[in-house]
């Protein structure tokens, strides 16, 4: 047999064996390894990490919570360009091959051979999913062999659609997105359909070195990786020569466009942040892809945060200026070098930094944070001086803030406040404001701070009263108290707010202007037990209320929310609500609803007369700023605590009710004069302002039982018309005021008439 035959079968018998020896290889490989890899069920059902997003009740964006941008598409979504671009960068053969495209590891064997390294080569989309679902990014033998055989199983099992639909949502793109779709978004702020040519072949071209080499990083390279994308799609028939010219003289657009709320509503965020990872747990909180939907209208959202932010500011204002945050010497500093040192000063709400330039005639000349150079007016200054020119100096770092009437001098305020705005019908949160900025501090005031609600309590109390027979117009004596209590540590001697004391005075008439002695004769004549078993029909618990006669000046301790749920019942007609948030929480399978069960707290005829006072505390008493607003249908209280430590005020109409509280975090004075209808009074106003817009003044319907009658002002007992003190007033049926003298005489043998 001739010796090149014999070379040749040798030749032949060495490949056969060493066939063998890879087949049998890779059967032991199988055997060893094939019962830890994932089944194909799991590739096929693999849940895609997408964040928690948190939208207004419209649908507006208000938040993102998670690591990874992620947002998935189906493969139909997804243009045809954009696939081919993938394959001509990363496989070309996808439609040809079973998984594993044996040309490929062909070649990258071949590299190992010449250079003794392991190099690129041999990993198909199908491998790549495969790691990117189950395994590791190490570049070991081990995990190569189980790559294979997991792309080997998945190719068994999917379609190619299929397998590339989990590709393209899958893949990591960098500048933390994963998938196509979300990197559209980063990169372009496009959705896929709107993407150009070149900005599909850079997208393409980023699972390679998706960190290093992606435009963002490294526009250099970003724009190499490019033009190689470009030149493989020419190459595949994919495009044509003027395509790519076209293409390869796109100029590199890609910035990076975080996805940025809608508006900002950081409070309700977290509360619905909060509620997720309570009921789902952290993991599945930010990766399960959840959209929460809340309560909240976009426009009192917006209209609480920016009444509380005026609100505090006007509060800061009226207790001087404090000066300027720190000096710059603006002689020997450059522009860059000043902006450099803004930029390390802390900013938060409506507040920004600049440095004073110049002292000029109508102004001082500000160099922004941002680089602009602007005028503050002396008129933007005046409220902290008299003479404003001599208040600032060139140097001086400040705050200032852009307001309606143009830029105006301002400080962070060292006060805190919250509003909390309901629907009364309901109980569902249309807005919160839980302080200044939740940059500087997340504690949210408005469902976590409680405090005592002052006077803003009264009408808990005197609702109570109402249900034990006493009435609008029953006669409580406004006298001195002295009462002895080994809780109160010894004597109390409670006083109105003025000092003053007013004698024999109708509950009417007390609650309008806020009379402390008669809240405390009320309460004392009812009772602790009947009141406190009132005020949680009202919603509110009582567990940690001190049963003393103290609660009636508010001397127990509730949130701003929780306050503004209890004046829900005057408003909606006695219905005791629960204030919630979530509306429903869709997932990519399923969605939930959820929703508040009402109940019965007060009686219907309760809710009417407490609403009626309460809108005499607007017409004629501490409320009376809320006139402003030109309103017929407006109610509330104002509330004032010892020392001035908290302002309140809590008010309605049938669409809204809302409570405004101003106070320090740490329990001080705000101030002498500082009331309730001082620092939160016009907080909520200026909320109302906007929430009501448009809106028409509410309806009331008188519910059954109520009766109005002519009573005298000073005995509060019925009274004939003639009587020079008559006035009209509203009871309940079961709860009619005796007549009095005169009345009685000049109706002696019939009933007296009850004017509806």
């Amino acid at each position: 047999m001739p010796r090149i035959v014999r070379l040749f079968l040798h030749l032949l018998a060495g490949l056969a064996a060493l066939s063998l020896l890879l087949v049998g290889g890779f059967l032991a490989a199988y055997i060893a390894l094939a019962p830890g890899l994932p089944s194909v069920e799991e590739v096929r059902n693999v849940e895609l990490q997408v964040p928690l997003r948190v939208h207004a009740a419209d649908g507006t964006l208000m938040a993102e919570f998670g690591e990874m941008r992620r947002t998935p598409i189906r493969f139909d979504q997804v243009p045809v360009s954009l696939r081919q671009a993938f394959i001509a960068a990363e496989d070309q053969r996808f439609y040809q091959h079973p998984g594993v495209d044996y040309q490929g590891l062909v070649r990258a064997v071949w590299y190992l051979v010449r250079t003794g390294e392991k190099g690129p080569g041999g990993s198909t989309i199908t491998m790549q999913l495969a790691r990117n679902l189950f395994l590791t990014r190490e570049r070991t033998y081990l995990r190569k062999v189980r790559e294979i055989m997991l792309a080997l199983r998945i190719e068994r099992e999917l379609d190619k659609e299929t397998i590339f639909e989990l590709y393209l949502n899958k893949i990591y793109l960098g500048q933390r997105a994963y998938g196509v779709a979300a990197a559209a978004r980063v990169y372009y702020d496009k959705p896929l359909a709107d993407l150009t040519l070149a900005e599909q072949a850079m997208i393409a071209g980023l699972p390679k070195a998706p960190s290093a080499a992606n435009p963002i990083t490294n526009s250099e390279r970003g724009l190499q990786r490019r033009g190689y994308v470009l030149g493989r799609m020419l190459d595949s028939g994919f495009i044509d020569e003027p395509a790519y010219l076209r293409a390869m003289a796109e100029p590199v657009t890609a910035q990076r466009h975080l996805r940025r709320p809608e508006f900002s509503a950081p409070y309700v965020a977290e509360m619905a942040r909060q509620w997720v990872v309570e009921r789902y747990g952290a993991d599945q909180a930010y990766t399960a892809g959840f959209e929460v939907y809340t309560t909240v209208d976009v426009t009192q959202q917006k209209a609480a945060q920016e009444a509380l932010v005026r609100g505090l500011h006007a509060y800061d204002e009226r207790h001087g200026y404090r000066g300027a945050i720190e000096q710059l010497a603006v002689d020997t500093l450059n522009s860059a070098e000043l902006i450099e040192a803004l930029s390390e000063i802390r900013t938060a709400g409506a507040l920004r930094a600049a440095v004073v330039t110049e002292i000029a005639e109508n102004g001082a000349q500000l160099l922004t944070a941002q680089g602009d150079e602007l005028e503050l007016p002396w008129t933007g200054v005046a409220w902290a001086s008299t003479q404003p020119a001599e208040l600032l100096s060139p140097g001086d770092v400040i705050y200032f803030r852009e307001t309606t009437s143009g830029y105006r001098l301002a400080q962070l305020p060292q006060a805190q406040g919250a509003i909390a705005a309901l629907d009364p019908v309901d109980g569902r949160v249309l807005g919160l404001a839980g302080g200044y900025s939740f940059s500087l501090s997340s504690f949210n005031r408005a469902t976590q701070a409680r405090r005592q609600p002052g006077s803003a309590f009264k009408p808990l109390i005197y609702s109570a009263a109402l249900e034990h027979g006493i009435t609008p117009a029953t006669i409580i004596n406004d006298a001195p108290v002295v009462f002895s209590d080994v809780s109160l540590e010894g004597v109390w001697r409670p006083e109105n707010y003025s000092g003053q004391v007013f004698g024999p005075t109708r509950l009417r008439e007390a609650l309008i202007h806020s009379r402390n002695l008669v809240s405390i004769r009320v309460l004392r004549q009812i009772g602790l037990p009947a009141a406190l078993e009132h005020i949680q029909k009202l919603g509110l618990s009582t567990e940690q209320m001190s049963p003393t006669l103290s609660l009636a000046l508010g001397a127990a301790e509730v949130t701003p929310m929780e306050l503004a749920a209890s004046y829900a019942p005057f408003a909606n007609g006695g219905l005791r609500v629960k204030p919630w948030f979530i509306e429903r929480v869709t997932t990519k399978d399923r969605e939930l609803l959820f929703g508040v069960r009402l109940e019965r707290g007060i009686s219907a005829g309760n809710a009417w007369l407490m609403r009626s006072m309460l809108e005499d505390v607007v017409r004629e008493g501490t409320g009376r700023s809320a006139l402003r607003l030109g309103r017929e249908d407006l109610a509330g209280k104002t509330g004032t605590t010892n020392d001035q430590n908290d302002a309140w005020f809590a008010g309605f109409n049938g669409d809204v009710v809302a409570t405004a509280w101003v106070g320090f975090d740490e329990l001080q004075s705000l101030g002498r004069y500082e009331t309730g209808g001082r620092a939160a009074l016009p907080i909520w106003i200026d909320f109302m302002e906007q929430a009501l817009e448009g809106k028409p003044n509410t309806n009331w319907v008188r519910p059954p039982g109520v009766v109005t009658l002519r009573i005298d002002a000073e005995t509060g007992e019925r009274t004939s018309p003639e009587n020079p003190n008559a006035r009209f007033e509203t009871f309940l049926e079961g709860s009619l005021p005796p007549q009095g003298d005169v009345a009685r005489r000049e109706t002696e043998g019939s009933d007296a008439e009850p004017i509806f």
